[in-house]
């Protein structure tokens, strides 16, 4: 079920949006909620994405446990060739 909901824009972003909705043969609510949608979905991942570095953050203070710079690169450029690598073992 959808709520209706109102946004506030100024004259030009809403100049903005109605010139691209008659581009795009759309109309502005599609555009908006468009845009609303890709954001939403786009921070949520940058907030998960966050989320996960403080939790592998947290657990190298806790155990120390990591990969070099070096060990990490050479994993990843053998991935990038083609190579079916397993990932180095973590250490202290």
């Amino acid at each position: 079920m959808a709520a209706a909901t109102s946004i506030k824009l100024d004259d030009t972003l809403k100049d903005r949006v109605q010139h691209l909705a008659t581009a795009r043969r759309r109309s502005s609510h599609w555009i908006m909620r468009e845009a609303i949608a890709q954001y939403v979905e786009r921070e949520e991942k940058r907030e998960a994405f966050k989320q996960d570095a403080m939790r592998a953050w947290e657990e190298y203070q806790r155990t120390g446990l990591h990969l070099t710079l070096e060990e990490a690169d050479a994993w990843l450029a053998k991935l990038e060739a083609g190579d079916d690598a397993e990932q180095p073992k973590c250490h202290v």
